[in-house]
């Protein structure tokens, strides 16, 4: 899959479900004025954002193993100690952070345990590590009209219901893998208008992501009878709501 891609791309075809989401996401976690949050696999900044405007600049961490998403987070966020890294090899020292967080990260992580456990790591003890992932797995993520009709079409396709945390209770089964206790989940639910199908379908043509590649993947024929598809299973006249839900998880270090 690709993530290495413009971040404006990234901003079209996720941010207008993953800003909204960062708020309720962040108040969940119970991340407050003076203490100091990482957010893992920041992307484009839409949790950065939101951490920013509760803490302050100087009081927030990013990393993310895009080039292109760091270098577009430290040019939003000037203050923001931005670096490029994995979620697995986080680049600092043990006990740093109150709050670590990642936002509709856990599922691309290479090994999700090993990556909560870094996050864990790099939190102070008794501090939170924060995880949400999209509920592919009971079809009310965003993508969900999208893989419902690639499956349609070819059902030996692979949508992204099997990823790690997609599914309920998956992510608690991680968090208590990685170590962590205290555990707390619950489900965070946005919802987003586009004016058109053609606003809501464009975004899948730029690339991002496992839906971005899986249309890259087709030829033009393909494409458009998906296209077609996806709009047969869409309001044929006026906007396009869509509401998207996502598993949210918080633990605590020992």
């Amino acid at each position: 899959m690709s993530f290495e891609v413009r971040a404006e791309a990234y901003g079209r075809f996720m941010g207008r479900y993953s800003e909204p989401l960062a708020g309720r996401f962040a108040t969940f976690a119970g991340v407050v004025p003076g203490r100091r949050a990482l957010d893992v696999g920041c992307g484009t900044g839409a949790l950065t954002s939101e951490l920013v405007e509760r803490m302050g600049a100087e009081a927030v961490s990013a990393i993310d193993p895009s080039d292109a998403f760091v270098a577009a987070t430290r040019i939003r966020f000037p203050g923001v100690d931005v670096r490029r890294a994995s979620a697995e090899r986080l680049p600092f020292s043990e006990e740093v952070f109150d709050f670590t967080l990642a936002q509709l990260v856990v599922h691309f992580m290479q090994d999700p345990v090993a990556g909560l456990h870094d996050m864990a790591r790099v939190t102070r003890p008794g501090g939170v590590v924060a995880a949400c992932v999209w509920d592919h797995a009971g079809g009310r993520g965003p993508l969900t009209v999208f893989w419902h009709a690639v499956l349609d079409l070819d059902p030996h396709a692979h949508d992204e219901s099997q990823l790690a945390g997609a599914r309920e209770g998956h992510l608690t089964e991680l968090f208590v893998a990685a170590g962590l206790r205290d555990i707390e989940s619950t489900m965070l639910t946005v919802q987003t208008r586009f004016r058109t199908f053609e606003e809501w379908w464009e975004p899948f043509t730029l690339g991002v992501g496992p839906a971005g590649d899986y249309v890259r993947g087709l030829d033009t024929e393909r494409r458009l009878e998906l296209r077609d598809r996806c709009a047969s299973l869409l309001p044929q006249q006026g906007p396009v709501d869509v509401t998207a839900s996502a598993w949210a998880t918080i633990g605590r270090t020992p």
